[in-house]
């Protein structure tokens, strides 16, 4: 009996960490915080290891997991949404893009995964 439960639980453990990422934010208008100076430094200093907002918290959770697993467990919508944001780090704000890149792909893993998306000019970006 204790072998069955044990499994029928290993089976939900599973099974919850194959789903999807909550949609419960696929609503938000993500120009709005990128255009926003408060809203994105709070988004910003979040995910430097400040203090967040419980959206900025779960954003924070899940990022390690989104670039290891090159977003597979994102909704199409936020994969427009980490497209948006990385094109415009990129081309507004390439220190923080500097700065977040370092913290969550210190050794360029997953430069080589994004990397080739978001060319500028026809040439590769300093990711």
């Amino acid at each position: 009996m204790k072998l069955a439960l044990f499994c029928c639980l290993l089976g939900l453990v599973i099974a919850v960490s194959a789903e999807k990422y909550t949609t419960k934010y696929d609503h938000i208008n993500v120009e709005e915080i990128l255009n926003n100076e408060r809203l994105f430094n709070s988004y910003y200093k979040c995910l430097m290891g400040g203090k967040c907002t419980p959206d900025g918290l779960e954003l924070r959770t899940h990022l390690p997991d989104a670039l290891r697993t090159n977003c597979s467990k994102c909704s199409e919508k936020q994969k427009e949404f980490s497209d948006k944001v990385i094109r415009y780090l990129i081309d507004n704000k390439p220190e923080e893009f500097a700065a977040l890149t370092k913290k969550y792909d210190p050794e360029g893993i997953y430069k080589t995964t994004f990397g080739p998306q978001f060319k500028k000019d026809n040439t590769t970006t300093n990711q």
